[in-house]
């Protein structure tokens, strides 16, 4: 599993408006220049987001973007899996397909352990917990 650019700007353009507060509308341009990110390509991204009801958008001239969510309740999983599907390293078999004892221990012993992994590690990350970290080193402990 490789994270496209989508899923890891993505992360960044919900964890740039969470800095700002919830009650700070934040604008395309605001985002794109702090994080260095095409507007363009951040509003498509923010189309996804927002349909996910991860963000709502306020618009008109003094309008931007802010959470839908509280940002305890965003995990790293949900965006994720909502900017690029399926997070599973490796597609199940299909039902008609045969599978050997061998390739069957394979999926369960390793894929389906590093499947579980994702998910917990994951999930177990919200905005919240990432914004309260002083030292991002320390992030997974």
């Amino acid at each position: 599993m490789k994270i496209s650019t989508k899923g890891r700007y993505g992360v960044r353009f919900l964890i740039d408006i969470a800095k700002q507060g919830p009650d700070t509308l934040t604008t395309l341009s605001e985002i794109s220049l702090r994080q260095e990110i095409s507007a363009a390509y951040l509003g498509q991204i923010a189309v996804s987001l927002k349909r996910a009801g991860f963000i709502r958008s306020i618009k008109g001239s003094s309008g931007g973007f802010v959470l839908a969510k509280l940002p305890s309740e965003i995990q790293l999983h949900d965006v994720l899996s909502t900017l690029e599907g399926d997070l599973t390293i490796v597609d199940p078999p299909s039902p008609s397909a045969e599978e050997s004892l061998y390739r069957q221990a394979i999926r369960m012993g390793l894929y389906q352990k590093i499947d579980a992994a994702v998910l917990q590690t994951l999930g177990a990350l919200t905005l919240e917990k990432i914004l309260s970290k002083k030292n991002l080193q320390n992030l997974f402990e």
